[in-house]
């Protein structure tokens, strides 16, 4: 028998008109992608910025392209070819299955910049990317409000020296060095018109659902982004939570429940109560 907690969230998921997916990094491990939760995973997954004692807020960072755009575009670029190359786990397909079966649709709300919710098959109007996104570019200065895709670039990266070996991407307008669309840390350069309007579209499609349910997937409390956005779609839009977290499942509200679980097993366990069901 499935306990309480999946039972409830295989109920609310049922009942509601709308599904807003709400997700954090965790979300992209059973897909393989690492964790960088803390240093130590962080620097597992890039020893070369183990060795020099970079952390994940250094690596991030503008002020890494200006002082060594090969290092920068070494970790960056990486990601890039990274992302390119994973599959998105079952869970996605699960999401889609749901939100496509609702009389008002899905959204997603997401800190990831990884692109896998697209790649999965999720319509790109229906996905608000509050950091941004590494497949698409801007300038590093900016000159210029610009935002392009990163199609064209296809990066050589020396992993183990987490240096880029081909030439970085430029800025078509004023041929200076690029940088990922994606909110850094000690970031005053992030172009977010992208983002922005991607917002927008969440905040209008909210206002036109009736009995929304956000299920939350791999949202720490480090950068509470997604944690935040769940708890007022609850308080806002008279909403209910699902919150899936190994570690971090606890809902301070009412109308809400924590499963102790990954994204995907999580996941795969509220299908089982539902597929009877249906």
């Amino acid at each position: 028998m499935p306990n309480t907690s999946i039972t409830q969230a295989a109920d609310y998921i049922q009942q509601a008109d709308a599904l807003i997916i709400a997700a954090g990094a965790g979300m992209g491990v059973d897909s393989g992608l690492p964790d960088f939760r803390g240093n130590e995973g962080f620097w597992k997954a890039y020893p070369a910025l183990a060795k020099a004692k970079m952390d994940f807020t250094q690596a991030a960072s503008p002020d890494t392209f200006v002082r060594d755009v090969k290092l920068a575009w070494g970790f960056y670029g990486h990601r890039l070819a990274l992302y390119r190359n994973t599959i998105p786990h079952e869970g996605f397909a699960i999401l889609k299955r749901w939100g496509e079966s609702k009389a008002k649709g899905y959204s997603v709300f997401t800190s990831n910049v990884d692109g896998q919710f697209q790649k999965a098959g999720f319509a790109a109007d229906n996905i608000y990317e509050c950091h941004g996104s590494i497949h698409h570019l801007q300038c590093l200065e900016p000159c210029s409000a610009t935002i392009w895709e990163a199609n064209s670039f296809l990066p050589e990266v020396d992993h183990e020296q987490c240096q880029l070996i081909n030439k970085p991407p430029l800025c078509p307008y004023c041929n200076q060095i690029a940088r990922p669309n994606i909110l850094m840390f000690g970031d005053w350069g992030w172009i977010s018109d992208r983002s922005d309007q991607q917002a927008e579209q969440l905040q209008l499609w909210l206002q036109r659902c009736n009995n929304p349910v956000v299920i939350e997937l791999g949202a720490g409390t480090h950068i509470p982004s997604v944690r935040r956005f769940s708890e007022q779609v609850v308080n806002s839009f008279n909403g209910k939570l699902i919150r899936i977290n190994p570690r971090d499942y606890e809902v301070p509200l009412q109308n809400a429940v924590g499963i102790s679980m990954g994204a995907k097993a999580g996941l795969i366990a509220i299908e089982q109560v539902i597929k009877p069901q249906q």
